[in-house]
């Protein structure tokens, strides 16, 4: 997030926008020496809360949440991606050469699905995105905020997502399993 979309969102606030039920600000006060796991468990508190906006003013933690999603975001594309190139591939290249992208292609998909479901599925905050759109952040009541850069989860659903990636790698399971299959075979 610049700091110039959130002054702007900070000048332009719409306070009956979002209720304060809807959002929880993890405040950057320093008050002893376990500060840093004082604003994780609040996080992990208001993740399981369900909160639709989080905001997040410790830089460490704010960094630390957005890379995590952003992990999260590139194994879902990239099954994404590496299925698609899968499924295609019999369709846009010879017979012959098709097994030799899709087959690799496949199993990166499989790996990339298999470590999303194993390890992002289950955690809380893989339902969140970073937001960066500045007319969301407008809504959001930021008046109290001590940094000019927090980092703003939104709650979004992400079933359909998941199930796209899911369905995509499990197709290109099933290519990759037939056509080790026919390799093994002839």
């Amino acid at each position: 997030i610049s700091s110039v979309s959130v002054m702007a969102a900070l000048l332009t606030e719409d306070r009956s926008s979002v209720s304060p039920l809807d959002c929880y600000i993890i405040h950057e006060v320093y008050d002893g020496e376990l500060t840093h796991e004082q604003f994780e468990y609040e996080l992990e508190s208001a993740l399981e809360h369900q909160y639709r906006y989080i905001v997040i003013e410790p830089a460490r933690l704010g960094d630390e949440t957005a890379r995590w999603i952003s992990v999260g975001n590139c194994l879902h594309r990239t099954a994404i991606l590496t299925g698609t190139m899968c499924l295609l591939s019999p369709f846009t290249l010879p017979t012959d050469y098709s097994c030799w992208l899709g087959l690799p292609t496949g199993m990166v998909s499989i790996v990339c699905a298999t470590l999303y479901k194993v390890s992002w599925e289950p955690d809380p905050c893989c339902k969140y995105q970073v937001e960066y759109n500045a007319c969301e952040l407008s809504r959001l009541p930021l008046s109290t905020l001590r940094t000019s850069a927090p980092v703003v989860l939104v709650r979004r659903d992400d079933t359909s997502r998941k199930r796209l990636h899911n369905v995509i790698a499990m197709t290109a399971l099933a290519y990759c399993l037939r056509k080790l299959f026919e390799l093994y075979t002839d």
